[in-house]
C-alpha cells in the first residue's frame, strides 16, 4: 500500500503498473491458464488491478473501457510480461457496441469464462443539487451499462451451452456512504439484480456475485477533496484504507473454483465498513460533528 493508506492521510495514488506486476498473491501460477476474462473499466484502478492479477495467473484478457489510448497502453504493458490481452474502446451503455463486443469475443476465442463489471463512475455532490443530466449519467452507466453487459454475457453462454461467471463491482450500500447518492442507488440496483438473476440463471450454469469495496485507494480518489480523503481510513473498524490488489484477489476468488458453490452473494472488501463507519465524500457536515 501507499504511505497514505498506512497513515490515513496524504494524496493517495493507488498502485502503479510496476506494483501490480509484482505484488504477491496467494494464488498459484497458471490458476487461470486457458481461461478468457472480460473486464469492463479495465483501465481504472480496480479493473486494472484485476487485469494484472488474472493475467499473471494465465488468463487471456479482454480489456474494455472508453479511453482507447489508456487501454492500448495497458495491453502493451501486459504484453511485455507475456500476458495476452486485447483492448476494445466502447461505451457499455451502447447495446449495439456491447453485442458486437461479445460477437468478437466468440470469434476470437470461442469461449468466455468470466465477466468482471468494473466500469462505472460518479462524482461527489449533495443529492439535493443533482441535475437531471448528472443523475442520468451515473445511473445509466452504473446500472444500465452493467445490465447490458450481464445480459449479453448470459446470452453468449446460453447460445453456446457454456457455463459462466459474473463478478460485479458495486459499493458498500448498507452503511454510511454519503455524497454519492446516485451511485448508491445504481449499485443497490446491481446488487438486487445480481441476487435475482443468480437464481433465474442458475439453470444455465451461470454464477453471479458482487464485490462491495470500501475506502480503496485509486486514482479515482482525486475527484474527492483532501479533507474528505483524510478521514477515509476512519470509515471502518480496521481503521485503514484498502488497496486495489485486495479487491483483485477477491475477484480471483469469485472467478475461480474455490467459489464454485457461491452465487448471489455480496462480498464486502471494506474493513468491516458495512457494519460500522461512515464515508462523507463531500465532507462531513457540521451538524454531524461532535
Amino acid at each position: 500500500m501507499t504511505e497514505a493508506s498506512e497513515s490515513g492521510t496524504g494524496d493517495p495514488t493507488g498502485m502503479s503498473d510496476a506494483d501490480l506486476a509484482q505484488a504477491p498473491t496467494v494464488y498459484r501460477d497458471g490458476a487461470f491458464a486457458g481461461q478468457v476474462v472480460l473486464i469492463s473499466g479495465a483501465a481504472g484502478g480496480l479493473g486494472r488491478a484485476a487485469a494484472w492479477l488474472l493475467g499473471r495467473l494465465g488468463a487471456r484478457l479482454v480489456l474494455v473501457g472508453r479511453d482507447e489510448a489508456k487501454l492500448e497502453a495497458l495491453a502493451g504493458l501486459l504484453a511485455e510480461r507475456g500476458i495476452e490481452a486485447f483492448a476494445r474502446a466502447m461505451d457499455i451503455r451502447d447495446t449495439g457496441a456491447v453485442a458486437a463486443l461479445f460477437d468478437e469475443v466468440g470469434e476470437r476465442y470461442g469461449r468466455l469464462d468470466t465477466l468482471i463489471n468494473s466500469a462505472g463512475g460518479q462524482f461527489p455532490q449533495e443529492a439535493i443539487d443533482f441535475s437531471e443530466k448528472g443523475w442520468n449519467a451515473v445511473v445509466t452507466t452504473n446500472l444500465n451499462g452493467t445490465w447490458f453487459m450481464m445480459q449479453a454475457a448470459a446470452r453468449f453462454w446460453r447460445d453456446r451451452g457454456q457455463p459462466g461467471n459474473i463478478v460485479n463491482i458495486v459499493v458498500v450500500t448498507r452503511h454510511g456512504l454519503y455524497g454519492v447518492a446516485h451511485t448508491v442507488a445504481a449499485r443497490a440496483g446491481v446488487v438486487a439484480l445480481s441476487q435475482n438473476l443468480a437464481v433465474e440463471w442458475a439453470p444455465l450454469g451461470i454464477r453471479i456475485n458482487c464485490i462491495a469495496p470500501g475506502a480503496i485507494e485509486t486514482e479515482g480518489w482525486k475527484v474527492y477533496s483532501a479533507e474528505a480523503r483524510a478521514l477515509y481510513h476512519r470509515s471502518n473498524p480496521m481503521m485503514r484504507n484498502g488497496s486495489p490488489w485486495e479487491v483483485a484477489e477477491t475477484c480471483a476468488y469469485l472467478a475461480g473454483p474455490a467459489s464454485a458453490y457461491v452465487t448471489g452473494e455480496v462480498v464486502h472488501v471494506a474493513g468491516g465498513g458495512q457494519h460500522w463507519g461512515e464515508t462523507w465524500t463531500t465532507g462531513k457536515p457540521d451538524y454531524f460533528k461532535e
